[in-house]
């Protein structure tokens, strides 16, 4: 890959043999099960949410997860980073928030001999899992230094640059209901979200259990599953999963078929404002593999692509101001196109 959207990108290692892949996924899925079974425990009626989460994560990416408050967003943060061995931290985004409040900064300090040093302090950043509560209610100031890091994996202050921790990842959270007083994040800036993740409301079954089992006297607490370290062993094993030459054709067809060229469906080229970049087909080529790896499979099918598709493309693209007017949707759109698949 040309171009790296991912903080942790690493090159592709050489393809291991068969048996030793299958070997591998084969433990990898037993651990996998495990942390899915356990966040289970702590986040209900959000099975669709966990399993994109975890697939952003397996894919080296962040997540930006978009719902109305108290769908257990947060929750879900501190559950996965516990469960899969992250370190993890939670900034509340507010206008006033400023970019030393993320990344950190230098403090002027005397020592006992009366000289005096800089001494960088680092911030919230600096971790393995960072959640983002409300980004977009940051200045586009605050929003760049963060987004910046995810991009680089590295923070800058006075002109030094400090690593991050490795892996390092985020999960955004935006409110779509109330938008007085935010900064929408601009169209470059949501592209360094792998997946964008729409959390709906539970079913009534989950919702009754969540009434249940957290009014309690006591609430289960997450438990480790994976050591620090597996995660990043994990990541480097969904880059070893081959991809068919069907699904990678799959993948870039619905990529080009979503940019409004004159080669594209007419449904395209009358709806769409601009389309995904080469970005696009990047996140679904890793999040078909990771998918594929939580569901127990050595490749991916053209099912994780028609899975993926919305969450991997939806953010991506846009539509016209007619097309808007006249009450189309991007998913609708999405969905149309994965249709038209072979």
């Amino acid at each position: 890959m040309s171009e790296h959207f991912l903080a942790d990108s690493r090159p592709l290692e050489p393809n291991a043999p068969a048996g030793d892949l299958a070997r591998d996924a084969e433990a990898a899925l037993e651990e996998l099960a495990q942390v899915s079974t356990e966040i289970g425990r702590v986040v209900f009626g959000q099975d669709r949410v966990v399993e994109l989460a975890l697939t952003a994560l397996l894919a080296g990416g962040h997540a930006l997860l978009v719902g109305a408050p108290g769908l257990a967003k947060t929750r879900l943060a501190g559950a996965l980073a516990v469960v899969i061995g992250l370190d993890w931290g939670r900034v509340q985004f507010t206008p006033d928030l400023m970019p030393t409040d993320i990344l950190g900064a230098e403090v002027l300090e005397e020592g006992t001999d009366g000289r005096r040093s800089f001494r960088f302090i680092k911030g919230p950043v600096f971790t393995g899992l960072l959640m983002a509560d409300e980004i977009n209610r940051a200045s586009p100031r605050t929003q760049s230094a963060l987004l910046q890091a995810m991009q680089e994996g590295q923070a800058t202050i006075a002109g030094v640059s400090y690593a991050l921790p490795r892996p390092f990842h985020v999960l955004a959270t935006q409110n779509p209901i109330e938008q007085e007083g935010t900064y929408p994040l601009p169209e470059a800036q949501l592209d360094r979200f792998l997946l964008q993740i729409d959390v709906g409301f539970p079913d009534p079954e989950s919702e009754r259990r969540i009434l249940v089992e957290t009014t309690g006297l006591s609430e289960h607490a997450p438990q480790p599953v994976l050591a620090p370290g597996a995660l990043a062993r994990l990541q480097t094993l969904v880059r070893r999963i081959p991809v068919s030459e069907k699904v990678l054709g799959a993948i870039i067809e619905l990529v080009r078929s979503a940019r409004p060229e004159p080669d594209s469906p007419a449904i395209t080229r009358d709806t769409v404002l601009w389309g995904p970049s080469p970005r696009a087909g990047q996140a679904l080529m890793l999040a078909t593999r990771a998918r594929a790896l939580l569901r127990g499979r050595l490749t991916p099918s053209l099912d994780d692509v028609a899975a993926l598709a919305r969450p991997a493309l939806g953010h991506r693209m846009a539509l016209s101001y007619a097309s808007l007017a006249e009450g189309r949707s991007i998913a609708a759109l999405i969905d149309e196109l994965v249709g038209r698949l072979k």
